[in-house]
């Protein structure tokens, strides 16, 4: 059985510890590489959908008639805003712009994406909520125009 020192013992390492971590880890750099790294998943996502900058082709209008199918949405609206959606957002998140908004966009197109194109893939579905609910609680850091236009 432990005593009550010992366990006040681990309990104060453990939180040194974890003291330690948070420093070498902080809200801004954490921040920093989630922008990059689910605007990255999102922007190569979108660059599938055109030709040159933001001709959206006519495959991807296809898929929108067929797999991506949504309701209440023709394809052809569909994948133009997918296409513009996944270029602009990720823009904004790389840039630390309106951070908390433009992943806030991005949640909502992964649950629709989950919801009704693929139902199967939410661990991935999962793993990019958890990177977006971050910045829409967290915000974009030090390292972002948000913080230095002082958006938020």
């Amino acid at each position: 059985m432990k005593s009550a020192t010992t366990s006040t013992v681990s309990n104060g390492a453990w939180q040194r510890l974890t003291e330690r971590l948070g420093a070498l880890v902080p809200h801004d750099l954490l921040a920093l590489v989630d922008r990059v790294a689910i605007g990255a998943i999102f922007w190569l996502s979108g660059r599938t959908k055109v030709d040159g900058w933001l001709h959206v082709t006519d495959g991807a209008i296809e898929l929108f008639r067929t797999e991506y199918r949504l309701p209440l949405l023709p394809p052809e609206i569909a994948a133009h805003l997918a296409a513009y959606a996944e270029h602009a957002f990720p823009i904004l998140l790389v840039l630390g712009l309106f951070t908390r908004f433009a992943a806030l966009s991005l949640l909502g197109m992964t649950a629709v994406i989950q919801v009704f194109v693929y139902p199967d893939a939410w661990p991935t579905h999962l793993s990019w909520a958890g990177l977006l609910l971050y910045l829409v609680g967290r915000g974009g850091g030090r390292l972002s125009l948000d913080r230095l236009l002082r958006l938020g």
